[in-house]
């Protein structure tokens, strides 16, 4: 399984050509594609989705929360906001669920780079 980030999957369904958007299609093609909860919030959240749109992205699985992901997961930023990095809450969540999971994350959100680096947080392209 991969994760797709906000970022990624918006890019796909407004048809955009990047690499981030290419490879959450190739993702979804192969029918390897998971969410974390918070990307799943984040594309219900807007009022244009289409019904049908929404309905296959509720399809979709879920990486479930795991016992001690909030722990984990204000750790993991505190790391990072120690370093002077940022690290906005809801990456931090969606960060945290692929870790938790063992997944890698498909995004083009350059802010992911810092979860990268301080935890070990796998990335796609």
């Amino acid at each position: 399984m991969i994760a797709l980030d906000s970022s990624a999957l918006i890019a796909y369904l407004e048809g955009r050509e990047t690499i981030a958007a290419n490879a959450a299609g190739l993702v979804l093609g192969e029918r390897q594609a998971c969410l974390p909860p918070v990307v799943l919030s984040e594309v219900l959240s807007d009022p244009a989705l289409p019904a049908n749109v929404a309905g296959l992205l509720k399809a979709l699985p879920t990486l479930p929360v795991t016992d001690g992901y909030w722990e984990r997961a204000g750790e993991l930023r505190s790391r990072l906001l120690a370093k002077g990095l940022k690290a906005r809450l809801a990456d931090t969540l969606i960060a945290q669920s692929c870790l938790d999971h063992g997944v890698s994350l498909v995004t083009q959100d350059r802010d992911f780079r810092h979860f990268a680096k301080v935890g070990k947080l796998k990335l796609l392209p």
